[in-house]
């Protein structure tokens, strides 16, 4: 367990079920995971004074071996990445406007990066997983709702305020659903998990989905997974649910290509797991409203290979958080700072210069 010399990073991965605290090496190797569940904590005060037990435990046994990078901590919600301060957190009730990175760097007294998941998540794809060998790439996370997080040259785009990368809150219908964020039509109303379950939800009510109603009625713990299997099934309602998220998340990644014409676009969480069932009408839907994907996937009139635009699933599963919160701090310094503070010329310079 102890042989490897090699420099290190602590990542955290505080998700709504699990606080996972890990020991992972530059190589991409993780050498040691603690895991606690959330429920049995309560308090955010017990939940960052077992994080920081963690971490101090895993860095004294590791430190004697190889030199310690430092922290990085993802959280689900919204942050200042400025001031370290969770401003809301669905999936950690209670935590609002928290000082989180305040209360973790007095406990371990050292600095400590803060992030948010899906920026997390995308990162450790970035790193290691399906966009290792890409300089640039996007990732939506499936989970409750839709998140997501972009990099740009190996640095993540926080944009102005920290808060790009939302995809789950993109128009794909106006006349769609209320969402919570007060808009019409949002992608995770579609998409995310709970939008999955609503859409079940009301075809049964409406006695267009029998065999539905009956499985909402076995299981007062009804979830998406259960839609999924009974699609995978045969199930025609089901089969629906999963289309009309396929064309959702069709038209919201097609927007993406012709903005960002990145190299590739990856899909993550928990609900990546509907692949098969939702899969078929995304790739239909962004065929037909992306032209950019259209030319960067069909051969040239010369027959030569061009530059492909990839839409795929994520690799690293329910580890890719804490992968990318480790990466965080064996980043330079100044590359971090940079992806902080986007739209400065300051910042735009050492970017560039970085780049070349």
């Amino acid at each position: 367990m102890f042989a490897t010399m090699l420099p290190f990073a602590v990542g955290v991965d505080l998700g709504g079920t699990n606080l996972r605290v890990a020991v992972v090496d530059e190589q991409g190797h993780m050498l040691e995971k603690l895991i606690t569940p959330v429920a049995e904590l309560r308090t955010s005060e017990r939940v960052i004074a077992r994080m920081c037990d963690h971490i101090q435990q895993l860095r004294k046994r590791y430190e004697s071996t190889g030199r310690l990078h430092g922290i990085g901590v993802s959280i689900p919600g919204i942050i200042d990445l400025d001031t370290g301060v969770l401003r809301e957190c669905p999936n950690l009730p209670g935590w609002y406007d928290y000082p989180a990175r305040q209360e973790i760097e007095a406990r371990l007294g050292t600095r400590v990066i803060l992030e948010n998941d899906a920026n997390a998540a995308a990162m450790g794809e970035f790193w290691l997983g399906a966009a290792r060998e890409y300089d640039s790439t996007c990732m939506l996370t499936l989970g409750t709702g839709v998140g997501g997080g972009i990099i740009i040259k190996g640095a993540l785009w926080h944009g102005m305020t920290g808060m790009a990368g939302e995809p789950g809150h993109a128009t794909v219908d106006p006349t769609g659903p209320l969402c919570g964020c007060g808009n019409h039509g949002c992608l995770e109303q579609f998409s995310g998990a709970a939008a999955v379950v609503r859409s079940a939800r009301e075809a049964a009510a409406a006695g267009e989905a029998p065999t539905l109603q009956s499985a909402i009625e076995r299981d007062p713990h009804f979830t998406a997974r259960t839609v999924y299997e009974l699609a995978m099934k045969g199930d025609t309602p089901s089969q629906k649910i999963f289309e009309r998220s396929g064309r959702a998340l069709g038209t919201a990644i097609a927007s993406m290509i012709n903005m960002l014409n990145l190299p590739i676009y990856i899909i993550g969480g928990g609900g990546s797991g509907g692949w098969d069932a939702f899969a078929p009408s995304m790739f239909e839907e962004v065929e037909q409203r992306s032209f950019v994907y259209r030319a960067t996937t069909q051969p040239g009139a010369n027959q030569k290979a061009r530059p492909r635009t990839r839409i795929t699933r994520a690799m690293l599963g329910s580890d890719a958080g804490i992968f990318g919160a480790a990466r965080l701090p064996m980043l330079p310094e100044e590359v971090y700072e940079h992806s902080l503070h986007q739209g400065t010329p300051a910042a735009i310079t050492v970017f560039k210069e970085h780049s070349n």
